[in-house]
């Protein structure tokens, strides 16, 4: 889908929020102080839209910007790395970059046998 397909929607769209909440062009002139004109050719794509015509309209019908321009739903933020199983441990990365500090969620696996506790004086750093 090109930037020009996308601009194209937006009009229908505009249009179709305006309706749904029952909104003539001039109450929502009045509301958003962009002309019952330019709003028109907003609806009917004979203007392109611009975040300086569109933010106030979002605003007035109270909807994220992004359902007024179609954008695509965003994917799940959160870093997926495939676990890294070493020495019956297994790893997972936290950071994206190769090299230098990294960090690792790390699963120890069950012991069979009773632990032998040490300590000593000083700090320990995993």
């Amino acid at each position: 889908m090109t930037a020009d397909d996308v601009l194209a929607g937006v009009g229908p769209r505009l249009r179709q929020v305006r309706k749904e909440r029952e909104v003539t062009l001039a109450a929502l002139s009045e509301t958003t102080g962009i002309s019952v004109s330019t709003l028109s050719r907003l609806e009917s794509g004979l203007r392109k839209p611009s975040l300086e015509l569109l933010l106030p309209i979002a605003q007035a019908h109270q909807v994220p910007l992004d359902e007024l321009v179609g954008a695509p739903p965003v994917g799940d933020p959160r870093v997926r790395s495939e676990p890294i199983v070493r020495h019956g441990r297994t790893h997972w990365p936290l950071t994206r970059q190769p090299g230098g500090l990294q960090a690792f969620k790390v699963l120890e696996p069950a012991r069979k046998e009773e632990p032998d506790p040490r300590t000593h004086e000083g700090y320990e750093w995993l």
